[in-house]
């Protein structure tokens, strides 16, 4: 009976419209009730709000007592020292000292015992940590032997272009220097430059740089240990407030206490710069690139320039500079080749300072050496490269070299931003293979063992990587250019190290006429002429046909060969059959795509990060292309490095990829070849090894070899970009 009268009741239309009222008149009732709740919540917020602030603000300063409640998010002072004789490690006990009688939280470390790769980018970048760094001058303005690894590593990150500017973005540092003003250019250098490093690597400075001079009488309170305390009084009246929570870190800016840091970071005022006489030496042009600069403009390009554009009115003196720089190289080619003049040097001094600068290891007058990054993560087990997981080379076995630090190419994303020679022949004084080879090995030699006592670094790894087993022969420049490039690689090959030899496509005789090696490349950054061009940026006026009949002399080699794309967003990645018509010219057994690495920038480039493709986009790239590709299918990636490996079916052997190396096979094979003086050949399926499951396109691991320790940073979005 009561169902059929709420029947009745639903189904009159009084008795609806009733139903209808009442649910809005509910509807309103709680809505008001719930505004009335949040507006008296809201002023009681603003209530404990206004009190709170009133307290503090009446609080005099530096003044605390038990009582006082604790700042929500307290903030750590980190204190670092690196010492010879003992004053760093004093003054960073004073100022821990001094901090734990004011109520701060404070460690103090010793930098020899430091790893920047965990302790900067991982601890230090917590918004409430404030570093200070103490740091003495030793011998030729170098850091002391137990900060030499710490300072390194900033140095090397800070001009590596591979590493990210805002890698250290979340640190907040201020650097305190020791050194002796009587050594001049080299007073406090390594404080100087560890602030500017630090700087380029986007860590905020919350306190300038303070030198301390150790002659007393040229500083300016008396000596070093009075320079100290002037500083840690400043120091602890300008950022002590804000440790302890009484004012913002917003607050705190370098310009507090009338110490604006100049330009140059010696910690005096912008009226009184210190005009640091360490001046940053910059590429000398030769009249070879002049003259490369006006054959380009011929071509509808623009000449290289240091200092940015032209004015209209300078351009007819621009033009004839380069007319008399070039006339000048015609006439000095005519006195080498007539025996009148000795061939010049690759490597002038000012580019070999700069290189030094830049991590290099420069081997005779054109050749250099340089540790890769990948190098120093698999010495700490920490992974290797695309290599390793493409090819099964170890990492940190692997020595990465050239003989010609020359090119022909001004690729827009080179690594260098154009800072090496530039040239379409070889024309400079040559040193003979033997001599690069021990060069080269000897300064990796000395790379590898200067990571003894390294915070992670492995001894058994350690050891091994002081004998490379593997060569690649890319690093900068182009290395087919050496005249001696096959006695080189001869020469590796006897005494059993890889050869993975990179090249531009410029050359297609020397590619023809190149001896066997393990793995030859050829750089394909474009499919197009135009956009060869645009992208790569050829000195050679035939560019384009020369760059097809590279790729048709890499048909004709019997060894592994490989295509290298480097993938640059809105300029080369919708050429699918483009370069699907160019594998078909050189039939290489494998293609690695990989996006473009942002470089930083330049006025030699117009990259951005808004080029730099993400890895699924990469992935996406890939698998369209591959589609096009009857012959090949993704067979590897590597997520670190950006890179996917598109291979040959050939290699797809007993529903396996085979595309790692038999590198103990390969080096009977080379030997027997030269034994037979090239009578005994062989091909890339006869030194070919399975590659592991977790190298394989779709396992969990993206390409991570399993083994080792697997290593996250904070911030994902700071870390560093592949090789």
């Amino acid at each position: 009976m009561e169902s059929s009268i709420l029947q009745y009741a639903l189904g009159s239309p009084l008795s609806l419209g009733l139903t209808l009222l009442l649910v809005v008149a509910a509807t309103v009732l709680v809505y008001l009730t719930y505004n009335s709740t949040k507006s008296s919540n809201q002023q009681g917020k603003d209530k404990v709000r206004a009190e709170t602030l009133h307290s503090s603000t009446a609080r005099p300063p530096h003044s605390s007592t038990a009582s006082d409640p604790l700042p929500p998010h307290p903030h750590t002072l980190k204190v670092f020292y690196g010492t010879q004789a003992g004053t760093s490690k004093s003054f960073a006990e004073q100022l821990v000292e001094k901090a734990s009688s004011r109520g701060v939280s404070v460690t103090i470390a010793d930098l020899k015992d430091c790893d920047p790769d965990d302790t900067l980018t991982h601890e230090c970048c917590d918004p409430h940590v404030v570093c200070v760094f103490l740091l003495s001058t030793y011998t030729g303005g170098a850091p002391p032997d137990t900060a030499e690894w710490f300072c390194r590593w900033i140095h090397e990150a800070s001009d590596d272009c591979r590493v990210q500017k805002s890698l250290l973005a979340g640190v907040k540092f201020t650097v305190f220097a020791l050194g002796h003003s009587l050594y001049d250019t080299n007073y406090c250098l390594a404080g100087k430059n560890l602030f500017d490093w630090l700087r380029k690597l986007s860590a905020k400075p919350v306190y300038p740089l303070r030198l301390g001079d150790q002659n007393v009488a040229q500083s300016d309170h008396g000596g070093l240990e009075e320079d100290f305390k002037v500083w840690l009084d400043d120091f602890v009246r300008e950022v002590f407030p804000v440790l302890v929570g009484e004012r913002a870190l917003q607050d705190l800016t370098p310009c507090d206490g009338g110490h604006t840091p100049c330009e140059c970071g010696g910690g005096k005022s912008e009226g009184n710069c210190c005009k640091s006489s360490k001046e940053e030496v910059l590429y000398e042009s030769s009249s070879e690139d002049e003259a490369s600069g006006a054959e380009e403009e011929a071509e509808g390009g623009s000449p290289r320039s240091s200092v940015g554009l032209v004015d209209v009115e300078d351009m007819g003196h621009v033009m004839g500079k380069m007319k008399s720089a070039k006339s000048q190289r015609r006439e000095e080619e005519d006195q080498v080749r007539k025996g009148l003049k000795e061939p010049r040097e690759m490597v002038t001094p000012a580019l070999r300072q700069s290189l030094t600068k830049q991590g290099y290891r420069v081997v005779g007058s054109h050749s250099g050496v340089k540790m890769c990054r990948w190098t120093k993560s698999m010495l700490r087990g920490r992974g290797g490269c695309y290599k390793h997981t493409f090819y099964g080379i170890e990492s940190h076995r692997c020595m990465e070299t050239t003989p010609s630090l020359a090119c022909a190419n001004k690729c827009v994303f080179c690594w260098r931003h154009h800072t090496n020679p530039v040239g379409t022949e070889w024309r400079w004084k040559m040193d003979d293979a033997e001599t690069i080879l021990k060069g080269a090995l000897d300064s990796h030699y000395q790379m590898v063992k200067q990571f003894k006592g390294v915070p992670g670094v492995l001894p058994r790894r350690l050891a091994e990587g002081k004998e490379p087993k593997h060569c690649a022969l890319s690093l900068v420049g182009e290395p087919i250019m050496y005249p001696e490039i096959n006695t080189l690689v001869r020469l590796l090959h006897n005494k059993e190290i890889s050869t993975f030899l990179v090249t531009n496509a410029q050359f297609p005789e020397a590619i023809r006429s190149l001896l066997p090696v393990t793995q030859l490349y050829v750089s394909v950054d474009a499919s197009t002429k135009d956009t060869l061009k645009k992208i790569d940026r050829p000195l050679f006026r035939d560019f384009w046909p020369r760059f097809i009949s590279s790729l048709e002399a890499l048909s004709e080699k019997g060894q592994r060969t490989v295509y290298r794309l480097t993938l640059v967003k809105q300029w080369n990645t919708d050429e699918l059959e483009s370069y699907a018509s160019l594998v078909t010219k050189g039939n290489p057994d494998f293609i690695e795509v990989k996006g473009v690495t942002y470089c930083g920038d330049s006025k030699t480039s117009t990259l951005t990060l808004v080029n730099v493709p993400w890895h699924e986009e990469v992935l996406n790239f890939v698998q369209t292309f591959a589609a096009l590709l009857p012959d090949y299918a993704v067979a590897c990636e590597h997520e670190h490095s950006n890179c996917v490996l598109i291979a040959h079916k050939k290699f797809f052997i007993d529903g396996k990829w085979h595309t790692w190396i038999d590198y103990t096979k390969f080096h009977e094979l080379i030997g027997a070849y030269e034994a037979s003086n090239g009578q005994q050949t062989f091909t890339a399926l006869d030194y070919v090894a399975p590659s592991p499951e977790w190298a394989v396109i779709g396992h969990k691991q993206r390409g991570f070899d399993p083994l080792e320790t697997r290593w996250h940073r904070k911030n994902k979005n700071k870390d560093i970009g592949g090789c």
